[in-house]
């Protein structure tokens, strides 16, 4: 019976260009999540929503 199973990446078939763009992807998905989330809390969007209350449809 098979008790371990491992393939090497080039196997797979994943070079080092792909492995650098995981890695770039993996580094700045987070770091632009934890921004865009800051920008996006109620108080903010409340505070957007109001900087021109009268361009909204439905005020004209």
């Amino acid at each position: 019976m098979i008790k371990i199973f491992a393939l090497t990446l080039s196997e797979i078939g994943i070079g080092k260009l792909e492995i650098f763009v995981i890695g770039i992807v993996s580094l700045l998905f987070p770091i632009l999540f934890i921004i865009a989330s800051r920008n996006l809390d109620a108080k903010g969007v409340f505070d957007w929503m109001m900087e021109k209350p009268n361009d909204w449809i439905g005020k004209k």
